[in-house]
């Protein structure tokens, strides 16, 4: 729930950018106070989709980055620092209307600035829910989970919708303050994995020194007294890590992972066609359906509601059927021709729209969340790393890195095209449904992937201190020596 409300808040600071488009570029004329950072200019799309993609190109080169970093340094203090300088830079953009700052180059370096910081959010979270929830039902789990990307974009719609007709500003101001609270959150409350590990009792600070200590429960053979009571007694071991602990994958290493370039540029035209409708869906409804901007804010949440049901249903397709690849592909193979289908009806009122937004919701969103979430997870802990588990981060961040330039590409060409009609932007969208589509079939020769099963074990009524939990997997001592448990 945690890393939930962490990254609703990172797509919450995202959102106001979109909603108040049609609003920056006006001029107030009773206080002959300008909201645009250039209203000189006529191209006023292209100025904003510079905006866009200032952030995005940023987000997209600081991704690869940020991966590798976040492999070598603790996950709740980069996330924590972000998190505070993300807030910092989303209030500044908002700042800049309370302070009539009109240059272009302010509006710019801000969001190349939140851009950077922001990247810390993504690999962080992915990792840490990682650690938490195995593979077994990966798909649902993190379907659902994912939904705070949709939660977050529905919350800073209607956040922003609530000050952009009156000031603009603060439509950045408030999400920079949650954001920047959400990181004191984490900073006090975030648990990275599910072990815990100190000192025992009796050892000394030398062993503490050559590697982790991990608490372990092993079964002793039942007697006719415990059988009779139901109890199984533990023992506490020391096991002490091997000092040849593997190191953090590198960039090359991660991309040698049999899957991880296909669906790393299969997520570059799926997030094109995402990101186009995140920064430019509330624009378009404001001109196709002539709506103001907080009513046409409002009616692009609807989007996000179809994502939310896409991204579970992606999830709980690909559990039952063991196939991420194939379920993607159908959802990229639908959501073409949904995609002109909106184009034609959202011209017709306002219930076709309605209907057609959640669909294209759940379509396009459903393929990129389960990419980004599942995917990455599968591939991030794939049998070729020999169980090292410090790749998940550097994975995650080259698939989602790869993503955000398509991410940075679209809104764009959006900001270009529509200069010649909205049916320009909608050909692009379906061409990159296809090349996603196109891309990701490659990976269906892939052999497939390997699921460990864990024998189950017996309920323990006795209680750690560590706070393990009752039922653990059981290690068959007469399969494993000593030795090869000490290294497991």
């Amino acid at each position: 729930i945690l890393t939930f409300l962490l990254y609703t808040s990172f797509h919450l600071s995202r959102k106001p950018i979109s909603i108040v488009k049609d609003d920056i570029q006006c001029v107030h004329s009773h206080s002959l106070k300008v909201c645009s950072p250039s209203t000189d200019k006529n191209n006023y799309k292209q100025l904003l989709g510079a905006m866009d993609y200032s952030f995005l190109f940023a987000y997209a080169i600081g991704m690869y980055l940020s991966g590798i970093i976040g492999e070598r340094l603790p996950i709740r203090l980069y996330l924590t620092v972000g998190m505070l300088c993300s807030g910092l830079f989303t209030c500044l953009f908002g700042l800049g209307y309370i302070y009539n700052i009109h240059s272009l180059a302010f509006y710019v370096s801000v969001q190349v600035a939140n851009g950077l910081v922001q990247t810390t959010g993504w690999p962080s979270v992915v990792t840490c829910i990682s650690n938490w929830f195995g593979k077994g039902r990966r798909g649902l789990v993190m379907g659902v989970w994912n939904s705070h990307t949709s939660v977050g974009n529905i919350l800073g719609s209607l956040i922003a919708g609530s000050y952009v007709s009156s000031n603009w500003g603060m439509s950045f101001i408030v999400p920079g303050i949650i954001i920047a609270a959400m990181g004191v959150v984490c900073f006090l409350f975030l648990i990275e994995r599910t072990y815990c590990h100190g000192l025992l009792p009796g050892v000394g600070r030398a062993s503490k020194e050559r590697g982790l200590l991990w608490w372990m429960s092993v079964v002793e053979p039942l007697g006719s007294e415990t059988a009779a009571s139901g109890r199984v007694p533990l023992q506490q071991v020391v096991v002490v890590k091997s000092e040849s602990e593997p190191s953090a994958i590198s960039f090359m290493g991660a991309l040698r992972i049999p899957g991880v370039i296909e669906f790393s540029l299969s997520l570059l035209f799926a997030k094109l066609v995402s990101y186009t409708f995140l920064f430019w869906l509330p624009l378009y409804i404001t001109k196709a359906a002539h709506l103001d901007a907080k009513k046409a804010g409002d009616l692009s949440t609807l989007f996000d509601v179809g994502g939310i049901v896409g991204g579970i249903l992606a999830g709980v397709i690909s559990d039952k059927l063991g196939k991420r690849a194939t379920t993607c592909a159908v959802m990229l193979l639908l959501a073409a021709p949904t995609l002109y289908g909106f184009s034609m009806i959202s011209q017709f009122g306002l219930g076709p729209t309605v209907a057609m937004l959640l669909v294209c919701g759940g379509l396009v969103n459903g393929p990129y969340a389960l990419i980004t979430t599942a995917v990455s997870a599968d591939l991030g802990t794939h049998k070729s790393l020999k169980g090292n588990a410090r790749a998940l981060s550097t994975v995650t961040a080259i698939i989602d890195g790869t993503g955000s330039v398509g991410a940075a590409v679209g809104p764009l060409l959006a900001g270009v095209l529509s200069a010649g009609g909205w049916d320009q932007v909608f050909y692009m969208l379906m061409t990159a449904d296809f090349l996603a589509l196109l891309v990701i079939s490659t990976s269906f020769r892939m052999p497939p992937r390997t699921v460990l099963k864990h024998e189950p074990a017996p309920v323990l009524h006795s209680s750690s201190s560590c706070g393990l939990p009752a039922r653990l997997s059981v290690l068959r001592m007469s399969k494993f020596p000593l030795k090869s448990i000490l290294s497991y």
